[in-house]
C-alpha cells in the first residue's frame, strides 16, 4: 500500500545526531576516531572518487543522511578483488548503500563501439580502470562477503535503469534484473533521496529490509503474493491490436483498454503477444492504488524480443507518479516487484537538498591529483532536475522523471555566492547555470489534474502540449540576478538548449544570446530525415532554423561573434543509408564540418534500445506483424553513417564513394557544392587539413571545461564539443 510522502526534513533525527557535521564524510578509521566515532550506521560504497559537491551522488545520499542524524562513511573506488576493501570502515550498523557512481559503469568504460576508454573523468588523473564492469553488482556482493547479515541497498544510476529485465549491449543479450545478479536486498531507482531517508529510519527504528515493500520508487523480490492486491496482464493495458497509421505517443491505458474491451475478436487476435490475462477486473471495482500489472517474464522477453517491446512500453507507459501502478516481473521462480516512481521533490525539498553542508571540493586523501569530471563543474549550478522532452535515446526521463523539479532564485543565488566565496580558483565565471536541461526551469502543466492523468511520454512531440507551461520569465528573471551579484563577471549557459522550447520566448533567446553564451552554444537538432528524428522523438529541422535565425539576428544586434555546434547522432536506430547521406548533404550544404561525431549507445532500458534489440517501435502497440524499425547494427554499417557525419575528412571518402556507388547516387560523387565527395584521393603532397575557425582549439578546450556533468541524470559520458 502506498503511503503519503513525508517531506525530507519532516523525520525526527537519529540520535547520533550529537555527533554534529563532518567537514568531510569519512573515508578511513582515522576519520572516524577524529570524529569520536566507534562505527559507522552506513557505509556507502562508490566507483566514482568521493568529491564533496552536490553534481555527485554519494555526496548528496550522504550529506542528507548526516543531515538526518545518522553516521556515514564513504568507500570510494575500492579495491574489489577481494572483500578486504569493504571492511575499511568496520561493519555498519544500518546498511550498506551500494552505487556504481554518477555514470553507467559499462557506459563509462566503453565506447558504443565496445572499445575500452583510455580514461576515467570520475577518478583522481584521471586513470581508466580504477572499477570494474557492473560495479553495483561486484560491490553489492562483496559487501555481502565481508559483513553477511548487513543489508545492501542497491540505488544510482545503474541500478535505476537495470532495475527490470534489459536488453545489454556489452553481452547482446536479455540479462534479468540487476537486483537479483547483485544478491542486494533491496534497490532504490530514480531520484533515491526521499526512498533513501524513509528506508534508514525504518531500519533504524527495528524493521526487517524484506518488511519494506510499501516505498515509491523501490524494488525487490518475492516469492508470495502480497494480499489484497488485484493483479493485471499487460495486454489488458496495452493489447496488441491495429497498428497506428500515424505517431501516436501513449495515450491513457484506462480508456485504451475500455476500447479493447468492446472490441470483437477478429483476424488482429492473431497478433497478440502473450495469453489471456490470469485475473482482470473491470476499473469501476477495483482499486488503482491496490493494482499491480503482471509483465511478460524474464525468461519470456530473454527469448522473445517482440514481448520484450511489448514490456518496454508498458514499463513507459507507468512512469508518472500521478498515475503509475506498480509492475511485477517473473524472474525464475520469483517475483520482482517494483513500485511506483517517487514523488517528485518541491522547491523547498530541492533547496533543502541543495543547501546541506557540502565542501565543494575533492576529500583531501587525493592531495592534488585532479579530478577531471570535477574540474568541469567545479564553478556550475544545477538549477533543476527531470526532462519532459521524452527523447528515446536518452536516461533522464527513466531516472528522474518528466516532471521538472526546481530550486527557489534563493536557494540558487546562495550557491553561487558560495562558490565566489569558499571554491578555490574562482575568476568571477560560473561555468553552466543549468541542469538536464538548460531551459526547462519552472515549466509545468498549466493544470495539476492534467499532468496526473497524463501519460504521454513527452510534453514537445509531436508538437509542443497545448497545456505546457512555455513561458520563460522566471529564468530570464534569474540570470539578470545572477549575473547581477557582486564578484560575478559571466554566467555562462553550458547545459543542452531545447530549442524548440526556446523560439515560444523570444525575449529568453535574445537575453541567452547577448550575455550568456561564451562564443559557442550547443543544441543537439541529431538529425534532419523525418524517419529516424520520429523515432527519436524529437522536433524536425524546421525548428532548428527558426533558432539559428534568432541566435544570429540576436547575436548581430549584441555586435558579437557566436556560433551554433548543433549535435547530430550516427545509428541510431530508423536510420537508413540514405538519411544518412541527406543529413551529411545538408551538412555540407550549410557549410559545417564536425571535429566528432557520436554513434547511437544503446542504454539499459531507453526506448530506442528496445527499438535497436526488438526491431519494434514501442511507440506504438505492439506486435509480431507491427511496424518494424530498421537499424544500423553491423559494425561496417556504422562505421558507414559515423564517415557521412565527417563527409569532408579524405579518410572517409573511400567509404562513402563506395557506398554511394553501390546505392546507385554517382551523381554526388564530384567536386560539385551540391556532391558530397570529390572522385579522387587526394595525394600526400596536395592533401591539407580542413580549415577550422579562429581560436577553435582553444574554445574547444574551454568548452569542455564548461560542459556540465550531466551524467548523473543520463548516464552517458559528456558530449565532446565538435
Amino acid at each position: 500500500m502506498q503511503i503519503p510522502a513525508t517531506p525530507l526534513y519532516g523525520h525526527s533525527k537519529y540520535w547520533a545526531e550529537c555527533f554534529g557535521t563532518a567537514p568531510f564524510l569519512p573515508m578511513s578509521r582515522a576519520e572516524m576516531d577524529t570524529l569520536g566515532w566507534d562505527s559507522c550506521d552506513i557505509i556507502i560504497v562508490t566507483g566514482d572518487a568521493y568529491v564533496d559537491q552536490p553534481s555527485f551522488g554519494m555526496a548528496i545520499i550522504g550529506r542528507l543522511l548526516e543531515a538526518q542524524g545518522f553516521r556515514v562513511g564513504i568507500i570510494a573506488q575500492p579495491d574489489w578483488h577481494s572483500a578486504d576493501a569493504f571492511k575499511t570502515l568496520g561493519k555498519p550498523n544500518l546498511f550498506f548503500g551500494v552505487a556504481a557512481g554518477n555514470m553507467d559503469s559499462m557506459i563509462n568504460r566503453y565506447t558504443a563501439d565496445r572499445k575500452v576508454r583510455s580514461d576515467d573523468a570520475y577518478t583522481p588523473g584521471g586513470v581508466g580502470g580504477k572499477r570494474p564492469d557492473r560495479c553495483s553488482l561486484v560491490y553489492s556482493q562483496r559487501c555481502k562477503e565481508a559483513f553477511g547479515d548487513v543489508p545492501v541497498i542497491l540505488g544510482g544510476i545503474e541500478a535505476s535503469l537495470r532495475r527490470i529485465a534489459h536488453y545489454d549491449y556489452w553481452q547482446d543479450k536479455v540479462r534479468r534484473s540487476i537486483l537479483l545478479d547483485a544478491q542486494a536486498d533491496l534497490l532504490v531507482y530514480g531520484n533515491a533521496e526521499r526512498a533513501i531517508v524513509d528506508i534508514a529510519h525504518r531500519i533504524a527504528r527495528g524493521y526487517k529490509v524484506d518488511e519494506i515493500t510499501d516505498i515509491r520508487g523501490t524494488a525487490f523480490m518475492r516469492r508470495d503474493a502480497l494480499d489484497g492486491w488485484w493483479e493485471i496482464d499487460s495486454t489488458r493495458i496495452d493489447r496488441p491490436g491495429r497498428i497506428d497509421q500515424v505517431v501516436n505517443p501513449y495515450i491513457n491505458t484506462q480508456e485504451l483498454a475500455a476500447c479493447d474491451s468492446k472490441k470483437e475478436a477478429g483476424p488482429e487476435e492473431n497478433n497478440q503477444v502473450v495469453e489471456q490475462p490470469l485475473r482482470f477486473v473491470p476499473d469501476a471495482k477495483r482499486n488503482r492504488g491496490r493494482t499491480v500489472i503482471r509483465l511478460p517474464s524474464f525468461e519470456k522477453v530473454r527469448n522473445d524480443a517482440v514481448l520484450y517491446a511489448h514490456a518496454n512500453r508498458v514499463l513507459h507507459l507507468e512512469t508518472n507518479p500521478g498515475n503509475a501502478r506498480a509492475l511485477v516481473q517473473a524472474h525464475e521462480g520469483r517475483d520482482l516487484w517494483i513500485n511506483p516512481p517517487p514523488i517528485p521533490l518541491a522547491t523547498e525539498e530541492m533547496d533543502y537538498i541543495f543547501g546541506l553542508p557540502y565542501a565543494r571540493v575533492p576529500h583531501p586523501a587525493y592531495g592534488d591529483a585532479r579530478i577531471p569530471a570535477y574540474e568541469m563543474i567545479r564553478f556550475s549550478v544545477n538549477i533543476m532536475r527531470g526532462c519532459f522532452g521524452g527523447c528515446t535515446f536518452c536516461s533522464i526521463t527513466e531516472h528522474e522523471g518528466r516532471i521538472i523539479q526546481s530550486r527557489s532564485e534563493e536557494s540558487i543565488l546562495d550557491e553561487i555566492k558560495e562558490l565566489r566565496d569558499k571554491v578555490p580558483g574562482f575568476t568571477g565565471v560560473i561555468s553552466d547555470l543549468g541542469g538536464p536541461t538548460a531551459n526547462m526551469y519552472r515549466l509545468a502543466c498549466k493544470s495539476r489534474e492534467i499532468e496526473a492523468a497524463c501519460r504521454r511520454p513527452s510534453c514537445v512531440y509531436p508538437g509542443i502540449c497545448s497545456n505546457l507551461n512555455t513561458d520563460h520569465s522566471s529564468l530570464t528573471q534569474l540570470y539578470r540576478k545572477a549575473r547581477a551579484l557582486p564578484g560575478v563577471k559571466k554566467i555562462l549557459v553550458a547545459s543542452g538548449l531545447r530549442y524548440d522550447l526556446a523560439v515560444e520566448d523570444p525575449e529568453y533567446v535574445k537575453e541567452l544570446v547577448t550575455h550568456h553564451v561564451g562564443g559557442y552554444l550547443k543544441i543537439a537538432p541529431e538529425h534532419t530525415e523525418r524517419g529516424p528524428l520520429d523515432k527519436m522523438m524529437k522536433p524536425g529541422i524546421g525548428s532548428y532554423d527558426r533558432f539559428k535565425e534568432m541566435f544570429e539576428r540576436f547575436t548581430k544586434e549584441a555586435g558579437k561573434e557566436q556560433y551554433l555546434i548543433p549535435y547530430f547522432i550516427a545509428a541510431h536506430p530508423g536510420t537508413t543509408n540514405e538519411d544518412m547521406i541527406n543529413l551529411a548533404l545538408w551538412l555540407k550544404e550549410n557549410n559545417f564540418r564536425a571535429d566528432q561525431v557520436q554513434a547511437f549507445y544503446p542504454s539499459p532500458m531507453a526506448t530506442a534500445t528496445a527499438m535497436y534489440h526488438s526491431g519494434k517501435n514501442p511507440l506504438r502497440k505492439v506486435a509480431y506483424k507491427s511496424e518494424s524499425v530498421e537499424t544500423p547494427k553491423t559494425p561496417e554499417q556504422r562505421k558507414l553513417h559515423k564517415a557521412l557525419l565527417r563527409y569532408h575528412d579524405p579518410d572517409n571518402w573511400p567509404l562513402i564513394r563506395e557506398a554511394l556507388m553501390e546505392m546507385n547516387l554517382e551523381h554526388l560523387i564530384g567536386p560539385g557544392k551540391k556532391q558530397l565527395v570529390p572522385a579522387h584521393q587526394p595525394t600526400a603532397d596536395t592533401r591539407h587539413k580542413s580549415p577550422r575557425r579562429k581560436n577553435s582549439a582553444s574554445a574547444h578546450e574551454v568548452r569542455l571545461k564548461k560542459n556540465r556533468v550531466l551524467t548523473q541524470h543520463t548516464g552517458l559520458p559528456p558530449r565532446k564539443t565538435r
